[in-house]
């Protein structure tokens, strides 16, 4: 029997896109059908985790595979502090080598000097390319009446709008890469719905700020949890902010959410159109989630919160995996994501990869050694050097940060993590447990963090006060 051809590869990866605010999650009322229809016709994956919620050590990780602390890649390269520049072999270049067209389109966000032409892909339309084209056309700016990381309204019609465009860009790639007679591989990396949200007034007109309910969490006081927390929302100049002030906001994000989605779905539309679905892997995912006033706190930084730590992500492909399937094993979705696209490609895996191929739990075989705990990290960014480390099972989430309180959250108690449980003596050995296995985890990856004599007995022993 001949070896199946391999599949063509469309990747979507999001900005700062929570999970709970798309509809397969079936957790916050948005309008996402196409998204939806994605997850219906693949596998919806319930717990998937970023493995640090930073976008470029994020997305340097689903190039390579493996976590930040590896690749070198410890926080955004264009803010701040200094920071070893991106190198490791991706699976970009793989597909290259294997015969593949490789298109990029959007955001990059992955070395400051080298484009995607220079990690395998041909042909690369970025984000300044959008800039340009909207100039020639004069069209007019944004215009941001509530403050610059508030946003506004874009007052172009959606087709103009950087999220159609871009897509646009990619069907027109998909067209020509498929007349090709090879496989190809197209990536579309939105800007949004990362903040400052500036929807078109057909997705603003969904959702009126009066009729969106505070987030649970959104009274949050921070007491008996670490100080930057609170210090952050004064460091956003946000500490004032009312739930009046921050309804809109709330209200463009989830406009831009459902904008994205509008423009997702011209693409997928596109591959049906021109007979390609059956032969292509559809990935969607997001580099890492974003606060969006829960907690009363903006953006990421400094938390280890589910809305910055659990992104979305669904695998589509036809006779491989079943439609509809939805599976709730923890996924590191940037390193599993890098493992699975080599897979699918029947390339070998990356060097160093520390992921696994998505590709049983998608057809519904979890493996028997499976992971058991999701994890991710954190290594500080433009506001100072903040090193973070978290680990969840099932029910609970500990977060160990060497400098300052760990916290402990009962996630089945209390989803809206405001309670932090590491001074209760009722958890002691919930918490041993939980750093015990964080240290086997962080010693198997080689992370660096608990090389040091001086800070590796915080988990090691737990020589860690767990009260002020």
């Amino acid at each position: 029997m001949p070896a199946q051809a391999p599949p063509n590869i469309l990747l979507f990866v999001l900005d700062q896109q929570r999970y709970d605010c798309l509809a397969p999650a079936r957790l916050v009322k948005v309008h996402t059908p196409n998204i939806d229809r994605l997850a219906k016709q693949g596998c919806w994956f319930e717990r998937a985790y970023t493995p640090i919620p930073t976008c470029c050590p994020a997305r340097q990780s689903l190039l390579s595979g493996q976590w930040a602390e590896r690749h070198g890649g410890l926080w955004n390269f264009d803010i701040a502090l200094p920071v070893r520049l991106f190198e490791a072999p991706t699976w970009s270049q793989q597909l290259a080598s294997a015969g593949y067209r490789c298109g990029y389109v959007g955001k990059w966000h992955v070395h400051p000097n080298k484009s995607p032409l220079e990690f395998g892909y041909q042909e690369f339309v970025s984000v300044a390319d959008y800039a340009d084209w909207r100039r020639t056309q004069n069209l007019p700016d944004p215009v941001t009446a509530t403050g610059a990381w508030l946003g506004g309204h874009d007052p172009v019609p959606t087709s103009y709008s950087r999220t159609h465009w871009h897509a646009q860009q990619s069907i027109e790639l998909i067209e020509r890469f498929a007349n090709t007679g090879t496989p190809w591989h197209v990536r579309l990396d939105f800007e949004e719905p990362h903040l400052p949200c500036y929807p078109t007034a057909r997705f603003a007109a969904l959702y009126d700020p009066a009729h969106i309910a505070p987030w649970a969490n959104f009274g949050d006081e921070f007491a008996n949890k670490p100080y930057i927390q609170k210090q952050m929302k004064r460091t956003w100049g946000i500490d004032t902010m009312t739930w009046d002030d921050w309804a809109p906001v709330v209200a463009r994000y989830l406009a831009m959410v459902s904008q994205v989605d509008d423009a997702v779905g011209t693409v997928l539309d596109a591959v049906e159109r021109l007979g390609l679905a059956n032969d292509t892997l559809i990935i969607f995912t997001a580099d890492h989630g974003d606060a969006c006033g829960s907690h009363g706190l903006i953006d990421k930084h400094y938390v280890m919160y589910e809305e910055q730590l659990r992104v979305p992500l669904v695998l589509k492909w036809p006779g491989h995996v079943p439609p509809g399937t939805r599976c709730d094993a923890f996924v590191i979705h940037g390193l599993d994501g890098a493992a699975t696209i080599s897979d699918a490609a029947a390339c070998p895996p990356l060097a160093d990869v520390q992921g696994h191929s998505l590709l049983p739990l998608a057809a519904g075989r979890r493996p028997a050694n499976w992971r058991r705990f999701a994890y991710s990290s954190y290594n500080g960014q433009q506001f100072g050097l903040y090193c973070q480390r978290m680990i969840r099972d099932q029910r609970w989430k500990y977060i160990w940060n060497p400098t300052d309180l760990d916290e402990l959250y009962d996630l089945e108690a209390d989803p809206a993590e405001l309670h932090n449980r590491i001074g209760d003596r009722e958890c002691s050995a919930i918490i041993r447990h939980l750093q015990t296995n964080l240290l086997a985890h962080l010693d198997e990856v080689a992370d660096g963090l608990v090389a040091s004599e001086f800070v590796r007995p915080q988990l090691a022993s737990g020589a860690k006060y767990t009260s002020r």
